[in-house]
């Protein structure tokens, strides 16, 4: 069974940070493009972070210098650190992983948010109160 587990999401302050993470477990994401979707209330999902096998990273302009995506492949894991945090950043962020191999991080990105593409994760609330 194949699973992505976030966790990490809190309320915060406008200004503040966050570092949210996800474990995944039965597939080996070694050589798949991962990366974070969200979707606040009453949106569509959107990529926020994507990044490659090699550790390419691609961002949605909106969180471009504020937002920064890590893997640990020895821990199976992924992170998303949140820096500057504004009030629309508020939105479930799930860890989303390619079904195959072979998209480069910029492919990925507009890609993560559609359900047919890849593995998600239940999501992890994030808050950001102005």
């Amino acid at each position: 069974l194949v699973r992505l587990v976030e966790s990490g999401g809190d309320s915060v302050q406008a200004g503040g940070s966050l570092n949210v993470s996800c474990v995944t477990s039965g597939y080996n994401f070694d050589d798949i493009t991962m990366g974070w979707v969200r979707q606040a209330p009453g949106k569509e999902r959107e990529g926020v972070a994507a990044i490659d096998p090699l550790g390419d990273t691609r961002y949605l302009d909106s969180v471009k210098g504020r937002f920064t995506v890590s893997r640990d492949k020895a821990k199976n894991a992924l992170y998303l650190q949140m820096n500057s945090l504004k009030p629309e950043d508020t939105a479930n962020y799930h860890c989303a992983a390619m079904r195959t191999a072979g998209h480069s991080a910029l492919q990925a990105l507009p890609l993560l948010g559609i359900p047919t593409s890849g593995f998600w994760g239940q999501g992890t609330r994030v808050t950001v109160s102005s």
